[in-house]
């Protein structure tokens, strides 16, 4: 009997929690503070399966994909359509993206992974998609058939899980309101090296009255800490230290003990080719992130970096980062 690839349904649930399973293992398997099991993890994926296989109101658009050969399905593949920040203005409307948890069995016909992504992309670009995003862990197979079919590295997610208790650097300090404005003009430096380094981060009109607000309600939620460099008139840099979520890690996984790092700017980081103006204060920044989340019991820290970004990488790199995950991009 010939492979078949098809939407997944509920009746495929239990066979899809034991794939799920296996490739969180894999994960677990390269960093297993990163990557922890939840207590509950086959729980949790059907949870997660249920609700995507059956709920009729979404909060985004979902597919899933499995290949099937001899009444057996031997793969799954997972991907979204996925919302735009509200600072950029994602001229090509929402990009499509193949998220991690996908996976294929050791003993699937020859193909299997290709045949699952030219399927996925399908749904996605009948759904809409302009651009095509394509996220991995581990596994070369997904990696190779990512790069054959024209995806290149878009953002790197570098992570170190051995934070200590080195204590708050000197001079960074927690964000106040008035610290705003300075943070907003900072993030717009920060959003202009983006769009130059890949005009996939075009920036939308509103960006900083959209970020301002946004920074004005993080000071008042109590999962995060948002510091700063330099005075309020003079702002140098920040950094906020946040929890991790869904987004980059699929329901198999505990995240409670990881943090997240994606806001982080200092006027050290304004060249993306070369750490030209030294580290000293980007790393006194870093460090404080990491001291955040171990005073808060995590044991984990994710920062979101873009590829292209060589001098932002180096310093990471020499802090003891290495890339546990890739988002690449297929225009």
């Amino acid at each position: 009997m010939t492979q078949t690839i098809r939407p997944a349904t509920p009746d495929d649930m239990p066979r899809l929690v034991e794939l799920l399973m296996l490739d969180a293992q894999e994960r677990r398997a390269e960093d297993a503070i990163l990557w922890k099991m939840a207590d509950d993890a086959p729980a949790q994926i059907e949870k997660a399966l249920t609700f995507a296989l059956t709920a009729e109101q979404q909060p985004f658009q979902q597919f899933w994909r499995v290949a099937e050969d001899g009444g057996q399905i031997t793969g799954v593949i997972h991907a979204m359509m996925l919302p735009i920040p509200p600072i950029y203005a994602g001229p090509f409307g929402e990009p499509g993206l193949i998220l991690p948890d996908s996976f294929v069995a050791a003993d699937a016909p020859s193909g299997t992974v290709d045949d699952l992504l030219a399927a996925a992309e399908d749904a996605l670009h009948e759904a809409g998609a302009r651009i095509k995003l394509a996220s991995y862990v581990v596994g070369e197979i997904w990696r190779t058939a990512f790069e054959a079919s024209g995806y290149e590295p878009l953002t790197l997610y570098l992570s170190r899980s051995d934070l200590g208790d080195q204590g708050m650097p000197a001079g960074v300090r927690q964000a106040t309101e008035e610290d705003v404005p300075g943070i907003v003009a900072r993030s717009a430096e920060n959003r202009q090296v983006l769009f130059e380094i890949d005009p996939f981060w075009e920036i939308h009109p509103e960006a900083d009255p959209r970020f301002s607000a946004w920074m004005t309600r993080s000071l008042t939620l109590r999962d995060r800490d948002m510091m700063v460099l330099g005075e309020a008139e003079d702002l140098r840099g920040y950094i906020i230290a946040q929890p991790a979520s869904r987004l980059h890690f699929p329901p198999a996984h505990d995240i409670i003990g990881t943090g997240v790092i994606d806001d982080y700017y200092h006027h050290e980081l304004a060249k993306p080719t070369a750490l030209d103006r030294g580290s000293e204060a980007s790393n006194a920044l870093l460090r404080a992130a990491e001291t955040a989340f171990a005073n808060r019991g995590m044991g984990a820290a994710f920062v979101v970096c873009p590829a292209g970004w060589a001098s932002k990488i180096e310093l990471l790199e020499s802090a003891g980062y290495e890339t546990a995950m890739i988002w690449s991009i297929k225009r």
